[in-house]
């Protein structure tokens, strides 16, 4: 069965909005990032993530190894706003998105990868549909913005599968839900 796993950077005080204003990316996050990619075969987006690409990476074409893979891998897009997705390969997901999840994790395939959209990953969280949360903890402290985990009462027991230290002192973090809680 194909998994639902998202990656996003986190500052260290757990904000995760917009980090390409302060990532510290470098050799080791790229090699993360690109292992992630060759993992999946599927994109979920959020709406506003989805807004955000869509404005941005078919533009690019296939540019480079982001740029390919968002622009030629099937995205499927959670909205309840939006009416019509421009961006070639995009579908919308209905009402019932637990079903539609669980029937698109059930097909033949890789993972179904999240690239960004905090919000989409904290609710896929909340609702037991995430399998895998990958974090590149950025040390940096930015005191205001979007957070991953904005409620306090949000409690998910996760475990720790695998952490690595980059020479930038970024952590590169994978966690799963802890089974049975």
């Amino acid at each position: 069965m194909r998994k639902i796993v998202a990656g996003l950077s986190v500052s260290l005080d757990g904000v995760t909005e917009s980090p390409p204003d302060w990532m510290m990316l470098n050799h080791e996050a790229d090699e993360v990032i690109r292992g992630s990619i060759a993992e999946s075969d599927a994109i979920l987006l959020g709406r506003n993530t989805y807004a955000d690409f869509a404005r941005m990476w078919p533009g690019l074409g296939d540019s480079s190894p982001m740029a390919a893979f968002l622009n030629n891998t099937p995205k499927y897009v959670v909205s309840s706003t939006l009416a019509e997705l421009d961006w070639s390969g995009s579908t919308l997901l209905g009402a019932d998105l637990a079903a539609e999840l669980t029937a698109l994790k059930g097909k033949p395939g890789k993972n179904i990868h999240i690239p960004g959209s905090p919000r989409l990953v904290h609710s896929l969280l909340l609702a037991g549909l995430l399998d895998e949360l990958n974090l590149l903890i950025h040390p940096i402290v930015l005191g205001s913005g979007a957070r991953l985990f904005e409620s306090p009462s949000d409690r998910v027991a996760l475990e720790l599968a695998a952490s690595r230290t980059f020479e930038n002192g970024v952590l590169s973090v994978t966690y799963r839900p802890k089974p049975g809680s």
